[in-house]
């Protein structure tokens, strides 16, 4: 194989087995390739809803897993986003019913501080367990970046006797 380089143009020329193939560095691709966003570009798991039997992504729920965050894109007619950040995830949960199981799929459930959505559902998804351990341990990193700490109010009340 020969390459043979036109500094003039930029135009690649290589000769293979007597085939000319020309090729331009430069070309720019075309415009849905250009389209994918940022978020999908450095998402970690991008996963469809999909239906229980067979585990068929027909439906309208897109689920992606970033490092700062969680988004769940759905609809059809009527688009709805709503996101969280990985560091408002504090305790994350996996079910699989005998039917995801079958189908290789399962639901995983984040509980949040998130205001708008306290519980986010991640339903009848693809590789869940791995999934919900990324979401487990991507959180508790962000969580010390941020250096923030989530206590819960056990509902202790007053404390009559700390006066003794």
């Amino acid at each position: 194989m020969e390459n043979h380089i036109d500094f003039d143009n930029k135009i690649t020329y290589s000769i293979v087995s007597g085939n000319t193939v020309k090729s331009n560095p430069s070309r720019k691709l075309p415009g849905w390739r250009k389209r994918r966003s940022v978020m999908e570009k450095t998402a970690a798991y991008t996963e469809r809803k999909r239906w229980v039997f067979l585990g068929l992504p027909f439906t309208f729920t897109k689920y992606t897993v970033r490092e700062d965050g969680i988004t769940i894109n759905s609809g059809l007619l009527k688009s709805f986003e709503n996101d969280c950040y990985m560091y408002k995830v504090q305790d994350v949960e996996h079910t699989a019913t005998l039917f995801e199981k079958m189908f290789g799929l399962g639901t995983v459930i984040c509980y949040t501080g998130d205001t708008t959505h306290p519980q986010l559902v991640l339903e009848h998804i693809k590789n869940s367990k791995e999934i919900k351990n990324y979401i487990l341990e991507t959180s508790e990193k962000a969580r010390i970046k941020r250096r923030t700490l989530n206590t819960l109010d056990i509902g202790t009340g007053v404390m009559d006797d700390m006066e003794e």
